[in-house]
């Protein structure tokens, strides 16, 4: 019997920037173990891309996702929250862009933004794009290829500059 598969919407697409993140912390904690003298480089570069994912992924939820929501649902309460949340993860992503040296402090700060992301991703989950998947206004499917032409164009800009 055939089955026939969901197509991806708007937050499927956001659930595979969590993932993706989620696996590059993991790697970076991996490299917090490591005594190689390669290592300080290594952790600054994916330090580097994390900060990068996590600025794109927020500005088009922040630009896109979000605004179109608060006109779907009544409640919003939950989107005030995440947006204070990603005002509070982007003052961590500065301090690891403007940090002088990797040291203790650096992978500390890496680390609390990964936990501060996996409480932020927990909620979208649970209860952010549950409420947008029950909003009949949305068309998710068209959202996500907005986000997507969105994060592209992101994309490019940061790697040209």
């Amino acid at each position: 019997m055939p089955t026939t598969r969901t197509p991806a919407d708007a937050c499927t697409l956001l659930d595979a920037d969590h993932r993706k993140v989620k696996a590059m912390f993991k790697d970076y904690e991996a490299l917090t173990k490591s005594r190689a003298a390669s290592a300080s480089q290594k952790k600054r570069d994916l330090a580097n891309q994390i900060c990068m994912e996590l600025t794109v992924h927020a500005q088009i939820e922040e630009e896109i996702f979000y605004p179109a929501l608060r006109e779907a649902i009544k409640d919003t309460d939950l989107l005030d929250e995440a947006e204070v949340e990603h005002a509070g993860a982007k003052d961590l992503i500065a301090q690891i862009q403007d940090a002088a040296d990797v040291d203790d402090m650096f992978d500390a700060k890496v680390t609390v933004l990964g936990e501060y992301i996996d409480h932020h991703v927990k909620e979208e989950r649970n209860e952010i794009f549950v409420k947008a998947r029950a909003a009949r206004k949305l068309d998710l499917i068209g959202m996500r290829d907005t986000l997507t032409a969105r994060k592209e164009e992101l994309m490019g800009e940061l790697a040209a500059a």
